[in-house]
């Protein structure tokens, strides 16, 4: 299909290509893109169409219209991400769901949520407790342990003249392989605690872009479910295919969002310089997340809302004490009696008085 120059040799195949992909679009971006056809088919030393001046056109007077856009590649990692197998079956559980119960969309949307994050996130944060409570647990035998390898060593220092240098390496050494018993004999492994995040972002990845590709009404959609996500919303968003102009949505986003974050903050007894810059990381990306949500569909704002106001519950669930002790979470040092009362007054005290 491409010659020595780059260029575009096929052009009745690239034809058949992008009249497939613009079905559907707009006739004044469907008129476009033909039209550089057309213009490519006259005689002439200029006959050749580059590739840069399609993709050029398509991004320019396709992208309002909420179609994917084409890269210089031809296919983009986003637009390869929105047409994976995943995606695609996230798209039909979303429509399963909803045919079944009968909901409005915007109701739908929520209770899958609201169902995916119990049935598959919750039993993850629980085990992530449990493994972080262990962990807690092991950190003071490993104090110890390392008090006594470092006389051991020092005292094997002096019967063999060991340097200072030679003295760190053996202790570090031999704390890794202690620290690494510990861990296989309590099964809790640092790596296991972040099981949660390799399996929530993905998810939440595909739902965000299967209900992008229903909104728009791409190729592979059903006739006809555009038009009902169009008219199943409610309030102020009724539409639900097009972003929320009032940002109450985006704006609430963002607080919740701030929420998670400072409940996690509070509840630390002490934080590390490290633990510091990751939270405010996390402060800075719910910040962006508001413009964000004011120019996707209002079904993926909408269900990011419900994400993240599940995952708040969630957060507060884990921290009673009633809870922990019926999912048999081992106790830990930052455990309180009183965890609610305690968060309360601790944000009272830092940013109301």
């Amino acid at each position: 299909m491409w010659n020595s120059v780059g260029r575009i040799s096929f052009l009745p195949s690239l034809n058949l290509s992008l009249r497939s992909r613009f079905r559907g679009i707009h006739p004044i971006a469907r008129c476009m893109s033909q039209g550089v056809i057309r213009m490519d088919s006259r005689p002439g030393p200029d006959r050749a169409l580059t590739f840069r001046y399609v993709t050029s056109v398509a991004c320019l007077y396709l992208q309002p219209f909420g179609v994917r856009s084409m890269s210089s590649s031809g296919s983009g990692w986003y637009e390869s991400v929105a047409d994976s197998a995943p995606v695609h079956f996230t798209e039909q559980l979303l429509i399963s769901s909803q045919q079944m119960t009968t909901l409005p969309w915007w109701a739908g949307i929520i209770c899958t949520t609201v169902v995916l994050r119990s049935i598959i996130t919750l039993p993850l944060a629980i085990y992530q407790a449990t493994i972080i409570a262990k962990i807690e647990a092991v950190q003071k035998e490993i104090a110890e342990l390392a008090h006594r390898l470092r006389y051991e060593i020092s005292v094997r220092a002096k019967e063999k003249g060991w340097s200072e240098k030679m003295c760190r390496y053996h202790f570090k050494k031999n704390l890794r392989r202690i620290v690494s018993e510990l861990y296989v004999r309590d099964n809790c492994h640092p790596f296991k605690a972040s099981l949660l995040v390799w399996v929530q972002l993905p998810m939440w990845v595909c739902v965000s872009l299967s209900l992008r590709n229903l909104s728009v009404g791409l190729e592979h959609v059903p006739a006809g479910l555009q038009q009902q996500l169009a008219a199943g919303g409610a309030l102020w968003f009724s539409d639900l295919t097009i972003p929320d102009s009032t940002w109450i949505i985006p704006v609430s986003l963002g607080l919740i969002n701030l929420l998670i974050t400072e409940v996690y903050a509070l509840s630390k007894l002490e934080q590390s310089t490290f633990q510091k810059c990751v939270t405010n990381f996390i402060r800075g990306i719910s910040l962006v997340m508001i413009p964000l949500a004011a120019t996707v569909p209002s079904s993926m704002a909408l269900y990011w809302l419900s994400s993240s106001c599940i995952g708040l519950a969630h957060n507060l669930l884990l921290r009673s004490p009633r809870f922990r002790s019926l999912f048999r979470i081992p106790p830990s040092r930052s455990d309180s009696p009183t965890p609610y009362r305690d968060i309360a007054a601790a944000f009272v005290n830092k940013y109301i008085k």
